[in-house]
């Protein structure tokens, strides 16, 4: 979980701070979300990352049940991210290119639909953004994508313990993420145009 404003204003590019017109939210399912978390807390323009759960019937589920699968829910992060630095078209690239999305199974070592992948977006001209942005991935690599535009639904935080366990728990997160083959696997597919180098 990123807080305070974003680099750019620290570095004095920014004129005035954010402001609340000029924040938005993203709600993506890229796997485990510790590592979603951990990549985009490092990117321009997001003030805040939270881990949660999101497109499942149930209200307030846990980690257990979710990682049990059949809640219908994913593990999702929630980015809020300034507007007017970041666009959500890179946004939405940004993310595609940081995980495996002609991976119908989960991802990387995370097997199952908890791990699946989606783009929940809340209205027209987001759909219209992910859906542009999923052609554009599929003609690049090649191949069907596995990852889903769908409606945007009530997204519930994940517990403390899942907040911010990259920098909580670095070691572990840094065992977990090599271990799973994360960073091995976005670079096989995507090469320079990977997202986040993470010197894999």
């Amino acid at each position: 979980m990123r807080h305070g404003t974003v680099l750019l204003a620290t570095l004095g590019l920014l004129a005035t701070p954010v402001t609340a017109e000029d924040l938005r939210t993203a709600v993506v399912a890229g796997g485990c979300f510790w590592c979603v978390e951990s990549d985009f807390d490092k990117v321009d323009g997001v003030v805040e990352t939270i881990s949660g759960y999101s497109g499942g019937a149930s209200e307030n589920p846990d980690y257990k049940a979710v990682s049990a699968a059949g809640s219908g829910h994913l593990e999702v992060v929630q980015i809020t991210y300034d507007a007017d630095i970041l666009g959500y078209d890179i946004l939405v690239s940004l993310f595609l290119r940081s995980i495996d999305p002609l991976d119908d199974g989960g991802q990387f070592c995370d097997r199952g639909e908890p791990y699946t992948t989606a783009i929940f977006v809340k209205d027209e001209d987001e759909q219209a953004i992910a859906q542009a942005a999923l052609a554009e991935a599929e003609a690049v690599l090649g191949a069907p994508l596995a990852t889903t535009v769908r409606e945007a639904a009530p997204f519930y935080a994940a517990e403390d313990g899942h907040q911010d366990y990259y920098k909580k728990n670095p070691l572990r997160y840094t065992v977990y993420r090599k271990g799973c083959g994360r960073d091995a696997r976005v670079k096989e597919l995507w090469g320079k145009d990977a997202a986040f180098d993470h010197g894999s």
